[in-house]
């Protein structure tokens, strides 16, 4: 017998998701250069971050104040005056020029945001003095980059191939929604054969992505991918009702249907994800539910969807990688370690949870499985809405 999630149920499963993050949503982007004794700065402030200010105070007038670099700890100077120049609409950008009198224990320094959003992060696009390109973070326990002299050291330079593993593992360990997404694929796997199927679809889609994102081939906009993630994890237990409803139909539609509404406010602006971004997605979501209601057989089917899955968080993956120097020459040994690393960890959950459930099983506490699937995909559908909300305004 299968006990119908009531209407409540699902209204205080949504709320309480609702301020969930497992992703920092306050943002902005930094390009510095270094040429000889002279740093240049392009700093990208999406609207929404530039609202945050106190009213009366210029954006440009506050980077000034926040931002800069020291070397030898003496602050350089800041050439001539920030200015804004142009950017995307929905950004506001600003041009920064320092002088320094020495090239040694160069530092780069940001308090922008920090003191409205204490979770903001600033991502930095960094050019050294030797040519070499790299990324880091800037964060609230990490708002000083040194890019020159002992402090420069790459914490990945020397480390070994177990600590590329280990990244990787306490990558899957310590996200939420990549474990959540797991959940999800044990759910909709009947059999081990399905499951197998949508695990080595979900392991060559993020494999690419990791790849392609890490050796800067492909750099996706983070905040995109944020509320993609999210929205994989909707998608999961989506399906996992409509198997259960039989309503495939239904539940397309209201999927669809508010990604479609999603997407027609944004053309009247509102929202942070592109028109199109949305129309693609609410087609897509649609189409894969519909789909996956009415073949027989979904495992050959959910390891191709699993794959595309796998492509969006391959990104969200990379950004571990990202607030880190990553040193070309181990780029390839890094990438290997990284993602055996990201493996063990989703094996070790899917195994724990299968354990689990054998184990319940076989003294007789388990559950019907209707019961718990219904249940289990209704907390994900409320996560992942509430997740994708958040990240979509």
């Amino acid at each position: 017998m299968r006990w119908p999630i009531p209407n409540w149920l699902w209204l205080v499963l949504v709320l309480l998701a609702a301020p969930a993050q497992a992703h920092t949503r306050s943002e902005t982007h930094s390009s510095w250069s270094v040429d000889g004794s002279s740093v240049h700065l392009d700093f990208t402030v999406p609207q929404a971050e530039a609202a945050r200010l106190p009213k009366g105070q210029s954006l440009i007038a506050y980077l000034v104040q926040n931002v800069g670099v020291n070397a030898r700890g003496v602050p350089c100077a800041l050439v001539g005056h920030a200015r804004p120049v142009f950017a995307a609409a929905g950004y506001a950008r600003v041009e920064m020029a320092f002088s320094c009198s020495s090239l040694e224990e160069m530092t780069l320094h940001s308090d922008a945001f920090f003191d409205l959003v204490p979770t903001h992060v600033t991502y930095a696009q960094i050019q050294d003095g030797h040519g070499e390109f790299f990324e880091q973070l800037f964060n609230t326990e990490h708002r000083d980059i040194a890019i020159s002299g002992s402090n420069a050291a790459n914490r990945l330079e020397n480390a070994d191939f177990l600590a590329y593993i280990g990244m990787g593992v306490m990558h899957i360990f310590t996200g939420i929604d990549h474990m959540s997404f797991l959940l999800g694929l044990v759910l909709i796997s009947r059999k081990f054969r399905d499951l197998l199927f949508v695990i080595t679809g979900f392991t060559l889609g993020h494999s690419l992505t990791l790849a392609l994102a890490v050796t800067g081939l492909v750099r996706p906009h983070a905040e995109f991918i944020d509320a993609l993630v999210a929205l994989t994890i909707m998608m999961i237990g989506a399906e996992n009702i409509a198997a259960a409803t039989r309503r495939p139909e239904l539940i397309a539609i209201v999927t669809g249907g508010a990604l479609l509404a999603m997407a027609a406010l944004k053309l009247l602006g509102v929202g942070l994800l592109p028109a199109a971004l949305l129309l693609g997605a609410g087609l897509f979501a649609g189409n894969y539910i519909i789909i996956s209601g009415h073949v027989r057989d979904a495992g050959r089917l959910r390891m191709v969807i699993t794959l595309v899955f796998g492509l969006i968080h391959g990104f969200g993956f990379a950004a571990d990688l990202l607030e880190s120097r990553i040193p070309t020459e181990k780029l390839v040994k890094l990438l290997v370690g990284f993602n055996l690393g990201v493996e063990i960890g989703q094996v070790s959950v899917v195994s724990a949870v299968v354990g689990l459930v054998w184990l319940l099983r076989h003294y007789g506490l388990a559950l019907p499985r209707p019961i718990v699937v219904d249940v289990t995909a209704s907390m994900l559908v409320a996560l992942g809405t509430g997740w994708f909300m958040s990240r979509s305004f």
